[in-house]
């Protein structure tokens, strides 16, 4: 708790934990994977790891919050239609949650680069459904609850990237574009955030302070992410996505496979 008053109280810590916050939410509004930005950032400036993931659960909360809501808003997220996929995913956070502060994910930390270089490398050389946005897919919604678990369970364990996996995986099973799989991302990663961050406070696993002053910058640069993809649309989303997921299977290739922070 001291040493969560002490970052608290140093102005050059806190104000560079905020700048990170602010552009892990504008990165994450558009193409998922800010978590690859605040965790490192929460590690450096000292906290214990087991308080680095519950607050940065918190800080992500706010951020992915203020995200779905501006896709909801503009019509690109029907929660109707994900019903199964809303439940999964809370479902498998809560898991993976629990199980984060009890068993060693050293074997998914190995995989992790591979997964996401093969989600990078899809979108490159792949082509992405060609959807007006005045049609009506069909969203089948068996699919919904395999997808929803694995990636809740994911998100509630580790987490980074999480909403990258969502945005691919959306496109890979339903008959969707890019603008419209991001919201179904931001909005998944919500839900996935805000269950596992409850088993995070049930163990006393955040730090409220720091947690809501970079959630309260996350949701603005969240805020300000959301307006410039929906904006944009799928042109500007795609190239700035697909630089994200490489820069991420980079950083977790250098961490997880050569030890490097």
């Amino acid at each position: 708790m001291s040493l969560t008053l002490n970052l608290v109280a140093d102005p050059q810590v806190l104000f560079i934990l905020v700048v990170v916050a602010f552009i892990a939410g504008f990165i994450d509004a558009i193409a998922g994977g800010g978590g690859l930005l605040t965790i490192p950032a929460l590690l450096m400036a000292g906290l214990p790891p087991h308080l680095v993931l519950g607050t940065n659960k918190l800080c992500a909360t706010f951020g992915s919050a203020t995200a779905s809501f501006a896709f909801y808003r503009k019509g690109l997220f029907k929660p109707k239609e994900w019903r199964n996929g809303l439940l999964a995913t809370a479902v498998g956070a809560v898991l993976g949650a629990l199980l984060a502060q009890q068993l060693p994910a050293a074997w998914l930390n190995q995989m992790l680069p591979v997964v996401v270089f093969a989600c990078a490398v899809y979108l490159l050389f792949g082509r992405t459904p060609q959807v007006s946005e005045s049609s009506t897919p069909v969203i089948k919604t068996k699919r919904q609850v395999p997808q929803g678990l694995t990636l809740g369970f994911y998100d509630g364990v580790a987490g980074p990237g999480t909403g990258a996996f969502w945005t691919v995986s959306t496109l890979l099973l339903y008959p969707l574009d890019l603008l419209r799989a991001s919201g179904v991302a931001r909005s998944m990663n919500f839900v996935s955030n805000a269950a596992a961050l409850s088993m995070f406070i049930i163990s006393g696993n955040v730090a409220w302070a720091l947690g809501i002053g970079m959630g309260a910058a996350l949701m603005l640069g969240a805020a300000v992410g959301a307006r410039v993809a929906i904006g944009g649309g799928n042109r500007l989303i795609r190239p700035i996505f697909i630089l994200v997921v490489m820069a991420l299977a980079a950083r977790l290739a250098w961490q997880h496979w050569f030890g490097v922070a």
